[in-house]
């Protein structure tokens, strides 16, 4: 009692182990229909997306279909104020492939998340394109939406590639993180570019991979489980 007065907390969460909940299949099922509408037609904000979900039979409110979309770290393509939002006073950086010239692999890379969903579950994927040879030079898959799966991917990529010259991003919360930006500093040579706030097409080697990869692989083979996504 006393350690909790010191504190400042309630004794009724002293001893609390918070324990996760698993999503039901009504949320996969929503997520995966957001995935599909979204990869579909980028442009769509929550209100037409949830007026997609209708005519699917879902019945969700606009703010369910918000939160959801935070979630997934979906957010519409067009130029506005919240595009790929950022940590709360963090630094970003200049845009540095406006107008050059990509001439060797290992000049610019580009690194992204997306959301992958099956009938069971969801996982995501961090990956990194190379813009000249389009080869993707890393990716991992995570459960979660933490740095910790943004820094390994970087890790292993540099590892088994060499350093890029320049890696450019979108401003989200991952790579604004102190743990990213640190750990790209740590190199050196290292350049660190950022999508400009609501330029959707500055990060387009990524996009386009993602797009290419759900249309032609996961949506046709379908997965049922999460291993078989890792497969």
């Amino acid at each position: 009692m006393r350690q909790c007065q010191l504190l400042g907390l309630p004794r009724s969460t002293a001893y609390h182990i918070p324990v996760p909940v698993a999503p039901s299949k009504q949320e996969i099922d929503i997520k995966n229909a957001i995935d599909r509408i979204h990869f579909k037609e980028p442009s769509f904000g929550v209100r037409r997306i949830r007026n997609e979900l209708h005519k699917l039979g879902y019945e969700i409110g606009r703010r369910l279909v918000k939160r959801y979309m935070q979630e997934m770290d979906i957010v519409a393509f067009y130029p506005g104020p919240n595009l790929s939002k950022r940590a709360k006073q963090a630094k970003t950086y200049p845009y540095l492939l406006r107008n050059l010239a990509i001439r060797k692999p290992n000049q610019v890379w580009s690194i992204d998340i997306s959301y992958i969903g099956t009938p069971t579950g969801f996982v995501y994927i961090t990956a990194i394109i190379d813009w000249y040879s389009r080869f993707i030079v890393g990716y991992s898959i995570s459960n979660t939406l933490q740095a910790e799966s943004v820094t390994r991917v970087v890790k292993e990529a540099i590892r088994n590639h060499g350093k890029p010259e320049i890696i450019n991003s979108d401003q989200g919360v991952q790579f604004t993180s102190r743990e990213y930006i640190e750990l790209i500093k740590s190199y050196e040579s290292i350049k660190i570019s950022m999508d400009g706030k609501g330029r959707a097409t500055d990060n387009i080697a990524i996009e386009r991979f993602f797009r290419s990869y759900k249309w032609e692989r996961l949506y046709l083979m379908y997965p049922e489980t999460v291993s078989e996504v890792k497969l």
